[in-house]
């Protein structure tokens, strides 16, 4: 996400997608529905194949993918909310891990959360990452799909295993108050915060109201990004000019809902909780031989 120290599919899978997305829906505790998204099977892009998944199709949320980060502070970002590891806040139900912002007074904070994150776990460098994800509605909220450096330690005396020096590619961020809108940003020593390199993607419909696959194509000559199979980014090392690209290097990924901050913005009185964050699946694609950066 941004600021975090100061702060293919193919075409036939994206129109089926688009065209039914959500085949039915199941309630689920405080009122919430969980939507249940028409299957989208494994495809690999043309040379590549899968080498990691996580589908969530279990009953709880495998912690060999997956640790969370815990705690309130701000995040770096004056972000509103507390995460934690409780299922109140993260769970697979209907295939689907569920990331719910509630709002309650937890640990001196008045909502909880949960960021979930690959560290030490799963790390990949190159290939093509994507997830398929339906981002909550509402101004204030702040949903992201990630990744850091694998080496990232805000509290070593190493630099370069410090933000921004580590890397970080944000493969999507949604602001619920530009409904329309997805961004996707790297950051690196001289180009973080408000000064990474990103670009917005406007669309003509809001973003929230359905499933959309969020990717990257990242090898070391650059990094893609893509909605819906759609590029709508690239960026690459001669686009920094004298500044270093951190890129070729395995990363992790993470998965969060942020409430207000520096980039979530003000948060609406008229928001409805407990809030939604859905993703379907996590996939990662690499050459098939290419060996380098597996999980």
């Amino acid at each position: 996400m941004v600021n975090l120290a100061n702060s293919i599919a193919r075409l036939v899978l994206v129109t089926a997608l688009v065209v039914g997305a959500c085949g039915s829906d199941d309630s689920q505790g405080d009122g919430a529905t969980i939507p249940t998204p028409d299957p989208i099977p494994v495809e690999p892009p043309e040379g590549m194949e899968l080498v990691w998944s996580d589908e969530f199709d279990g009953d709880t949320i495998d912690r060999s993918n997956w640790t969370f980060d815990i705690g309130g502070w701000g995040w770096g970002n004056g972000e509103a909310q507390y995460y934690t590891d409780r299922p109140e806040n993260a769970r697979i139900e209907n295939g689907l891990l569920v990331i719910e912002l509630r709002e309650e007074e937890y640990d001196g904070s008045f909502y909880t959360s949960a960021r979930l994150k690959t560290q030490g776990l799963r790390e990949f460098q190159y290939g093509r990452m994507e997830a398929r994800i339906k981002v909550p509605a509402g101004s204030g909220t702040w949903p992201a799909f990630w990744m850091l450096g694998a080496d990232f330690d805000n509290e070593s005396d190493d630099p370069s295993k410090q933000w921004p020096n580590v890397g970080e590619i944000d493969i999507m961020e949604y602001v619920g108050r530009e409904p329309d809108l997805v961004l996707g940003t790297i950051h690196g020593p001289g180009y973080s915060g408000a000064g990474g390199r990103s670009k917005w993607n406007r669309q003509e419909f809001d973003i929230a109201d359905d499933f959309h696959i969020f990717a990257i194509d990242w090898d070391a000559e650059g990094i893609r990004f893509f909605f819906d199979d759609d590029m709508y980014f690239e960026i690459g090392p001669e686009d920094l000019g004298d500044r270093e690209w951190v890129f070729d290097q395995p990363f992790f990924f993470i998965l969060n809902l942020a409430l207000g901050g520096t980039l979530g913005g003000s948060i609406a009185p008229d928001l409805e909780y407990p809030i939604q964050y859905y993703v379907d699946y996590v996939r990662v694609y690499q050459p098939i031989s290419d060996g380098v950066g597996g999980g």
